[in-house]
């Protein structure tokens, strides 16, 4: 893994889409790190009927176009979230778009769901179809659309089968007005159609940061009235802490990576304590160590993703979350994952 590591630290003397680009092609060749499947018994979990070997996943925005999911499990990965994919191609807002702020171990980006669109997935997935491997699939609406809760009850019905779960994304700050449909009344319109949809596959809803307590209530009230799978806590954020250093902290668009370590990890604690212990959770926000892994697991998650951290970490990190926390399990006396989850709550 030391040498996929450094090779990763290498694109970061790219543009930052060009990297992404770059390390895509590089998976998508079959270049990319091995790591073996097996994991410490310790660390197996299960959210919402999925089993897993261990709780650390890759989150949605790497393989919006499902070009290398099978590389990105090789590489470690428990499940790996494809997207966000809208029904129609979407190439996403102007340049420059992504920005890293280096000296805050972070990223800012407004990219607007660019996509290949539900076409080009869809043919790629079934092309995959019948491989093992838990792959899922973040959705989103077109820019454009004229009916946003329509995108999503089509894309549930299109790739039925093709997925290992679904995730409504309706929490990304870069599509204006999408985060609207949190609210009460426009997200339980929109649960109630993909409901009227139906699936067979889990149904996670991934949400904001930035929710106050009456916001959290509320989206976890509606989500459980309308028999949603589990919440994914959470995206990215628009707040701009005091504490960043970078020159592109005063960009644009959703802001993610180590400043969002401790607020996305209150949040999942306030959403668990509202949920209760049943509702699974996956933790997401600012994961680049053991101890920010494994205070995802303590605050409610029964799972986890990243994704910013590869960029500063490299993938040898899934390794060393994956031995971190089997021996932070151990250390602590317990016999397994599930018994941590939400013991900050």
């Amino acid at each position: 893994m030391a040498l996929a590591d450094l090779a990763a630290k290498s694109l970061t003397l790219l543009p930052p889409e060009t990297a992404h680009r770059m390390s895509l092609k590089a998976l998508a060749a079959g270049l990319g790190p091995k790591l073996a499947a097996d994991a410490d018994p310790v660390l197996a979990t299960s959210i919402a009927g999925i089993e897993l070997s261990h709780p650390v996943g890759l989150a949605a925005g790497y393989d919006k176009n499902g070009e290398a999911p099978d590389a990105l499990l090789a590489a470690g990965f428990a499940f790996v979230e494809l997207g966000a994919v809208t029904p129609r191609p979407q190439v996403g807002n102007p340049h420059p778009r992504l920005f890293r702020l280096r000296e805050d171990r972070a990223v800012i980006n407004r990219m607007g769901f660019n996509n290949e669109g539900l076409d080009a997935l869809k043919t790629r997935l079934e092309a995959r179809a019948g491989k093992p491997g838990i792959v899922g699939i973040n959705l989103g609406a077109n820019k454009d659309s004229e009916d946003r809760a329509g995108d999503y009850v089509t894309l549930v019905k299109a790739l039925k089968g093709l997925a290992s779960f679904f995730t409504i994304n309706i929490s990304s700050p870069n599509t204006p007005g999408l985060r609207d449909m949190q609210g009460e009344e426009a997200l339980g319109a929109l649960l109630a159609r993909v409901n009227d949809a139906r699936w067979t596959e889990p149904v996670f809803l991934k949400v904001a940061p930035d929710l106050d307590a009456a916001g959290i209530e509320s989206i976890v009230r509606v989500a459980m009235e309308n028999r949603i799978s589990g919440l994914i806590v959470s995206n990215t954020t628009l707040a701009r802490p005091d504490s960043l250093k970078s020159q592109h902290k005063v960009e644009a668009g959703g802001l993610s990576g180590a400043p969002l370590t401790h607020a996305s990890t209150e949040v999942l604690r306030q959403v668990r304590i509202a949920a209760g212990p049943d509702l699974p959770l996956i933790g997401v926000g600012g994961i680049n160590s053991v101890d920010s892994a494994y205070a995802k697991i303590r605050a409610g998650a029964s799972a986890i993703q990243l994704y910013t951290a590869l960029v500063y970490e490299g993938p040898g990190l899934v390794k060393r979350l994956r031995d971190g926390l089997a021996a932070r399990l151990k250390a602590d006396g317990y016999t397994s994952l599930a018994e941590a989850v939400g013991v900050d709550a």
